[in-house]
Order: structure tokens, then sequence, then C-alpha cells
């Protein structure tokens, strides 16, 4: 196993480091090129730990599973990690019952999925003068939800749509 080799800021001439065993035990401040023995004899690496300590910290360790390991740590934690998607439905404020009753449903599904919602009303032409019609719309559709929610962002206006962000009630 090669021993890495310790990097040296080029103005600052490092003489001393604390050394940590490769089983944690401290051995104290010894000079750099001691520290660099223990770890060939160990046949593990040198590692600089911590360089703004003062000395800086080295602990001597297998570099390869090392890396190994905290990659491994990396994919579980990812294993682990749910994906939030947004989905979004789109109306306008002339929306019939039935059909606003079938988006609703839709909503509901996704919410219960546990992805978040982002309900859009587009309006065309001469609706932007009633955008009172897409709220009372918007409004419409958050009484007919019998799950619980979370509003994430209040119905708002940007451009030509209106729109608001719903979030599943976590359980």
């Amino acid at each position: 196993m090669a021993v890495k080799d310790f990097r040296v800021n080029e103005e600052i001439r490092v003489k001393q480091v604390r050394l940590i065993g490769d089983d944690g035990t401290q051995h104290g401040i010894v000079d750099i090129e001691d520290a660099l023995r223990v770890a060939k004899e160990a046949e593990c690496d040198l590692v600089e730990v911590s360089p703004q300590a003062k000395p800086p910290v080295c602990k001597i360790l297998d570099y390869g599973k090392y890396k190994f390991e905290l990659e491994k740590k990396q994919r579980e934690s990812k294993k682990k990690q749910k994906l939030v998607k947004i989905k979004e439905i789109r109306m306008q404020p002339k929306i019939e019952k039935h059909d606003l009753e079938f988006k609703t449903k839709h909503i509901q599904e996704f919410l219960e999925e546990g992805n978040k919602v982002k309900v859009t009303i587009r309006f065309r032409g001469r609706e932007l003068a009633h955008t009172e019609l897409g709220r009372k719309v918007l409004d419409e559709v958050l009484e007919m939800l019998e799950i619980p929610y979370v509003l994430d962002k209040n119905p708002q206006m940007e451009g030509r749509f209106m729109s608001m962000v719903l979030n599943p009630k976590s359980k």
C-alpha cells in the first residue's frame, strides 16, 4: 500500500503533526517524517484530517477502504430518502362541475401518494378581467378535498396563471 504524501503549503512548512493511529489511539505530536514512517510500517496511508488545527491532525488509515465506506454510507442514506414530486393540475375558470370533481379526485390521489400538487388556473383573453372566478374555482377544490393537506402557497397570480401548491399532511 502506497503512503500518501503529506501536502505541505508552500509558504508554511509543517514540521510536526498530531498523529492518530489506525485503531484510534493518540500518538501525540510527532515529526512528519516519523508519522510517514509509522504509516509505512502499518502498511496504511497517512491522511490529513484537520489541516486548520495547530498542529495539523493526521490519521493513519487505509484510504481506499475509507473512501469505500463513505460511498457506502452515502448510498444507504440515498435509499432512505423519499423523493417528493410536484404534480400539476391545470384548469380554466369556466370548468364544469363534473370536470372539477374529476380533477379534484386526481389531486386527492396525488396527495395520498405523498406528492405535492400545484393547482393552476389558466386565464385566456378577457378571462383575465375576472380573476375572482379562478379564485372561486380554487376554493371549491379545497372544499372538495377529503384528505388532510397543507396549503404551501396560497392562490396568487403569476402572469396569466393563478396557482396554489398543496402538500400532503404528514402522518
